[in-house]
Order: C-alpha cells, then sequence, then structure tokens
C-alpha cells in the first residue's frame, strides 16, 4: 500500500514538460497555428477546464495525438503531419477528445490502472519465486503443502490484469469519443478524423512490417476499440442527419429526455468538398473576415515542427524516430 502510494503520488506530479522533451514537442502560438489554438480553446471553455492545455507539435510523419498532466496543468500534442493532413472539423473533433480525457481525469485513471498492472505482475512473479523453493523443499523431503489454486492464481494473474487494463483503455476511449461529440456538437467530424488516422496508420505498419496483410488484432489485445466501431457509434448520436446532441440531458433512448440541439463551434462539411463553407469568426483571426473557408483543406497550410531528416533508430526514444 506505501509502495502504490508513493508510486501513484509521483506519477501525478510528472511534469508535461518532461514528457513533451522526450519527443521533442514544441509549443506553437496563436501566430503560428490560429486555427489549432483557437479551437483548443474554445473546446477548453466548453469543457470547464480551469486552465487552457497548451498545444504542442511533436516532429513526426506519423499522425498521431495525446495529452499529458493533469486539468490544473495540462497540455495536449499533436505531430506536424496530423496538423497538416487533417481538416479545421476533423481537428476539433481530435482536441475534443483528447480535451475530454483530460476533463475526465483519465491520465489519472489510467496511471492508478497501471501501477495496479505493474504491482500485480510483481508479486506474482515473487509468488512464483516463492513457489520454486517450496517445491525444492518438497522434493528435499519436507512436508510442504503446495496450494495449486494459488499456483494458478499467480500464473494468471499478469494476464489478467492487462487484460483488464485494456478493457478499461478500450471504455475510456469510447467516453471520449462522447464528450468530443457532446463539446463539438460534431460527431462526423471525430468520425472522419478516425477514418483518416486508421488509414494512414495500417499503411505505415503494413508497409514496414507485413506488406499486404490485413489480420486484424484481437479485440480484447487493444488498447484502443476497432475504428469501425468507435465511427459506428458517433454515427448512431447524430439525429435526423444533423449533428445534434444533448447537453445535459443524457442521449436519445429509451427513458430519457428529448435531446436539446447544440451548435457546432466548426463549418458543418458538405459531402462533396467544396470552398462553399464560411470561415468562423473564431478562426479567421479577424472579426469582420468572411474569407471562405475549403472544407478539405488541411488546418495548418505549412509545416509547424517538420522531422529533421530521414528516420532514425533511437533506443532511448522507444525505436524508429523522426
Amino acid at each position: 500500500m506505501v509502495f502504490g502510494a508513493v508510486s501513484l503520488w509521483m506519477v501525478q506530479r510528472v511534469s508535461p514538460q518532461m514528457v513533451l522533451a522526450m519527443y521533442k514537442a514544441r509549443v506553437v502560438s496563436v501566430a503560428e497555428f490560429p486555427v489549432g489554438v483557437r479551437l483548443l480553446a474554445e473546446i477548453a471553455q466548453r469543457a470547464g477546464l480551469a486552465r487552457t492545455p497548451s498545444l504542442h507539435i511533436i516532429p513526426s510523419k506519423m499522425m498521431n495525438a495525446f495529452a499529458v498532466g493533469r486539468s490544473a496543468n495540462s497540455a495536449i500534442a499533436i505531430t506536424d503531419a496530423l496538423a497538416r493532413q487533417l481538416s479545421a472539423r476533423e481537428l476539433a473533433g481530435v482536441l475534443a477528445h483528447e480535451v475530454s480525457h483530460i476533463a475526465h481525469d483519465d491520465l489519472k485513471v489510467m496511471a492508478f490502472a497501471d501501477m495496479v498492472a505493474r504491482f500485480t505482475s510483481f508479486m506474482s512473479t515473487v509468488g512464483l519465486f516463492s513457489l520454486a523453493l517450496n517445491l525444492l523443499g518438497f522434493a528435499g523431503g519436507y512436508a510442504t503443502q503446495v496450494p495449486w489454486l494459488g499456483v494458478l492464481v499467480l500464473l494468471a494473474a499478469p494476464t489478467v490484469g492487462g487484460l483488464l487494463q485494456l478493457a478499461l483503455s478500450r471504455t475510456r476511449e469510447f467516453d471520449a469519443d462522447l464528450g468530443a461529440a457532446l463539446l463539438t456538437g460534431d460527431p462526423d467530424g471525430l468520425a472522419s478524423a478516425l477514418t483518416k488516422l486508421e488509414k494512414a496508420q495500417g499503411k505505415l505498419w503494413e508497409g514496414l512490417m507485413l506488406p499486404g496483410s490485413r489480420l486484424p488484432d484481437p479485440s480484447v489485445l487493444r488498447s484502443h476499440p476497432v475504428t469501425a466501431e468507435r465511427v459506428a457509434r458517433l454515427q448512431s448520436l447524430k439525429l435526423d442527419g444533423a449533428a445534434s446532441l444533448a447537453t445535459d440531458t443524457g442521449l436519445p433512448g429509451d427513458g430519457l429526455a428529448p435531446p436539446r440541439s447544440r451548435p457546432s463551434l466548426v463549418p458543418r462539411i458538405a459531402r462533396h468538398p467544396g470552398p462553399s463553407l464560411p470561415r468562423l469568426h473564431a478562426l479567421a483571426g479577424d472579426a469582420g473576415d468572411e474569407a471562405e473557408m475549403d472544407d478539405s483543406a488541411p488546418a495548418a497550410d505549412t509545416a509547424l515542427n517538420p522531422p529533421a531528416g530521414p528516420p532514425r533508430i533511437r533506443v532511448t526514444r522507444g525505436g524508429v524516430w523522426w
């Protein structure tokens, strides 16, 4: 209990800057990335965060995003490739997903789950080592009773703990998707972003490791739910084809009050992308600017923190690193 409490206390007080430095992430200002910074500020305000998370860009050609820190001191990091390949509407869904993680203390929950899984594995190792000593004594003629049910528990505990941790992670991802849809009023934006991420990651790993392979990972071994299921759940939130959700009355269903419409903070994308959507005042930089914004254009026109050179093997940074 003492070691667990100390570990949890230390994990909660790890500075986000320490984690971001490992990825060479760089904070961006509103002048450098007005769409991303202003979207994040609006979403954080809707989520009721006391402090808007800082937005950092990771120099990587992979599309990824994650949140670090606590609600009082948090940061969101996205890769340079993600900023340049997602539209403003899709980026809003991704940022809202990460803000939902922060607002619901998912980072603390997953840190606690990781600590429990690690201690379970450690105690199982200690138990199996003690069992080996008992078996040696039993072979030497001592009347040692071995609890075989306990042996099975020791063998299965790390695996069960790991599977439960993955199941918890998938549940929190589903809840973060729901939170993102409630914050933006636009489940289609996040669904489109997830589809792009799935295609980009699939092509990358298939090209590196298993060219031509389409075998999916077992669902119980995934930290994130299957993208198709996440998209299906997001699509089910739409009412009469419009992106309108309940803010505090719950989702549509038996015994629930009818949801109220919530306006989206990003322009609605057309079925056929075109330059017909007006740019929001909050994103344009000028309150009187009514410039047209192509909803198929990326959120960032230029590279914000491009990777330097080809990918290299960095053992200290977890393997392949740009």
